[in-house]
């Protein structure tokens, strides 16, 4: 509710956001949301010129096979309507889809945008919300009780990567939803809770700055000078030590 209500106060910075371009935007929801709670954030991405939309799938409970044929429709028809590349805007779990379908799909999909998304999620991990994940889905995370390979193992993405991520979370380690350093990879840490990501002014500057980049053209995000406490230096995954490492990061 504090980050929602803090929204008034960063009216003004957020309307200095470039404006975009008009391509499409497909918003991902996490666990246990649906199109209802990404409202806000759809309305703010309309607002600096993009079409955004729902994933129109329902409640996310998980990656079933509907719901991965669904999302394969979903992306594909956005990039017939538009004729144009899909920007995946994924919460939480929706994060992992979006990461999967520009895996892919890397020529329907512009760029990946994931909050909070524990993508590095392994078998024994643990989060706050486990127990209702593990009465709603079985006994095991949904990614690995599907049998996806871990992150690790997987392909780097092709296509630009931005992942949000905040140590004061309250529901997944931040250390699962960090990647590694490489080429068009960014971690940005933010001051936010888990289920205030799609509201908090700092996230929506975020995703407003990394849509305006130029199709074809990439740079890290660099917050300006007078929002810069709001982004704590991020910290990487690193390959050698098999851990996160930066400012902090132990």
């Amino acid at each position: 509710m504090l980050e929602f209500a803090s929204l008034g106060l960063a009216a003004p910075w957020l309307a200095g956001v470039d404006r975009g371009d008009g391509h499409p935007v497909l918003v991902l929801p996490g666990f246990g949301t649906g199109d209802g709670e990404t409202r806000f954030l759809r309305r703010q991405l309309r607002r600096w010129g993009y079409w955004a939309h729902g994933w129109q799938q329902g409640r996310n409970l998980g990656p079933t096979p509907n719901v991965q044929a669904g999302l394969v429709q979903r992306l594909a028809s956005l990039y017939r309507h538009h004729n144009r590349k899909v920007s995946l805007v994924g919460w939480s779990l929706g994060g992992i889809y979006g990461r999967e379908l520009a895996r892919a799909f890397p020529g329907q999909v512009r760029s990946v945008i994931t909050l909070a998304s524990p993508y590095r999620l392994r078998l024994d991990d643990r989060s706050s919300i486990s127990p209702l994940v593990e009465r709603l889905t079985g006994d095991r995370p949904p990614a690995a009780r599907d049998g996806w390979p871990p992150e690790d193992d997987r392909a780097p993405l092709t296509v630009p990567a931005t992942s949000i991520y905040s140590r004061t979370d309250g529901i997944v380690r931040w250390h699962a939803c960090i990647d590694r350093e490489g080429p068009r990879r960014e971690n940005v840490e933010v001051l936010s809770s888990h289920v205030g990501l799609a509201v908090n002014p700092s996230v929506l500057y975020v995703i407003g700055d990394r849509l305006a980049q130029p199709e074809g053209t990439w740079s890290p995000f660099r917050p300006p000078p007078r929002l810069r406490r709001l982004y704590p230096a991020p910290a990487a995954w690193d390959d050698a030590g098999g851990g996160s490492r930066g400012q902090g990061a132990k």
